[in-house]
């Protein structure tokens, strides 16, 4: 199977050296180039998109809003977006992993580590680096709280199982690091946490972080027991 991946980025450039890389896999290929969120949008729609690499910083729309704008288009539910950054603390990443980007990387990232991630958002995984998204999202929710009020309705219907998975998964734990602590089976995670997500409306891991901070299941500091 081909994965096609778009390229939404204002430097040409930058599009080149990402284009050489994605044309030297086999079973990749560059669906089409934007120059800005906008068209990255529109591309979106039109070009057959696997997975979309977008930067956040582009004149006329920029990543955020084409990410938001991909993530509430049923007609797009299959596109999955990858962010690119110039910087790992970049406050704005946290935005656009809300706004339902499945992870992100800093450009300068190399070629088998770009690869890597768009296999991993292809198969509509999420891609996060644990210590880095958790001190985004924590920082993000901190900078964005409203009072306090009810939580999300559908949280009701978590189980405590399914509680206590996704408070792991907001820790940054992958589905094997949460099998060997709790006893389980990799698969009967991964279970679990399909079965969350869809509950709670997550497009994928990346949205279920944001949920459990939001929600204050896991707040910023917080550390695991051992």
């Amino acid at each position: 199977m081909t994965i096609r991946v778009l390229l939404a980025d204002d430097q040409a450039l930058i599009r080149a050296g990402f284009r050489m890389i994605i044309d030297a896999e086999p079973d990749f290929e560059v669906a089409g180039e934007a120059a800005d969120g906008r068209e990255a949008v529109d591309l979106a729609h039109t070009a057959r998109v696997d997975v979309v690499l977008m930067d956040i910083r582009m004149p006329t729309m920029d990543g955020i809003e084409a990410t938001r704008r991909i993530g509430a288009d049923d007609r797009l539910a299959g596109v999955r977006v990858l962010v690119l950054t110039t910087f790992d603390n970049d406050d704005n990443v946290a935005l656009a992993l809300q706004a339902g980007a499945s992870g992100f990387l800093g450009k300068n990232v190399v070629p088998a580590e770009l690869v890597h991630a768009v296999r991993v958002v292809a198969a509509g995984e999420a891609l996060l680096s644990p210590r880095a998204t958790r001190g985004l999202i924590s920082r993000f929710v901190e900078q964005n709280r409203s009072p306090a009020g009810p939580g999300l309705p559908a949280l009701s219907l978590v189980t405590d199982r399914e509680h206590e998975i996704l408070v792991l998964v907001a820790h940054g734990l992958s589905n094997d690091d949460i099998a060997q602590r709790l006893h389980l089976s990799p698969l009967t995670v991964k279970t679990h946490v399909n079965r969350t997500m869809m509950k709670v409306g997550a497009r994928d891991r990346a949205q279920l972080v944001v949920i459990a901070y939001q929600n204050a299941l896991v707040r910023p500091g917080d550390t695991l027991l051992t």
